[in-house]
């Protein structure tokens, strides 16, 4: 099974496309979405394809293939509009026998996990811990979890190039909106 991961779309239409448009050219079977899905929130600047009905529109066309959670610009009226579920914080998948930790990551982050302050799982050697919120793409292990983050395809920070994620077999990428390949490893 392959499976996208893309997080802060933040209600720019366009970029929502092509989001999905990457998902269907990957040939995906599970999209995992880490939250930030209409709204742009008070500390980024509007994007310049903002148009959160027809994100709405957009993604609920996928709404049986996607595995959501909230981010923290995520609120009770998007999930009104939204025919799938993101509320929950945080959701735990199997994917090849591995856990994988699925949340936006201003409740549950990587930091909290590295130093054991805040709320933070309890993961076994060989999880993934996957979250967006910074808007930067990473790909790393740490202690023996792989820390994943598919950045943002709306508003990347700190020079990030990266949009999406994948996930099949033993293998994990992170990507540009044109399918370039920024950094891809063999899971351990």
């Amino acid at each position: 099974m392959k499976f996208f991961i893309a997080s802060d779309l933040h209600g720019a239409a366009a970029c929502t496309q092509k989001v999905l448009a990457a998902f269907e050219a990957e040939k995906a079977d599970i999209l995992l979405l880490c939250g930030d899905y209409l709204n742009h929130g008070p500390r980024n600047g509007l994007p310049e394809d903002y148009a959160p009905q027809k994100a709405v529109t957009l993604l609920n066309q996928y709404a049986e293939k996607i595995i959501g959670v909230r981010g923290n610009c995520d609120s009770e009226v998007d999930q009104m509009l939204l025919d799938f579920p993101m509320m929950a914080d945080y959701a735990v998948i199997f994917i090849e026998n591995r856990r994988c930790f699925l949340t936006h990551g201003h409740i549950y982050s990587p930091q909290a996990i590295a130093t054991g302050t805040g709320p933070a799982p309890r993961l076994p050697a060989g999880s993934l811990f996957i979250s967006g919120h910074t808007h930067t793409g990473v790909l790393e292990y740490r202690e023996n979890i792989l820390f994943l983050n598919p950045g943002s395809p709306v508003m990347p920070k700190e020079g990030s190039k990266t949009a999406y994620a994948l996930l099949c077999g033993n293998r994990a990428a992170l990507k540009t909106l044109e399918g370039e390949t920024v950094r891809e490893l063999e899971l351990k």
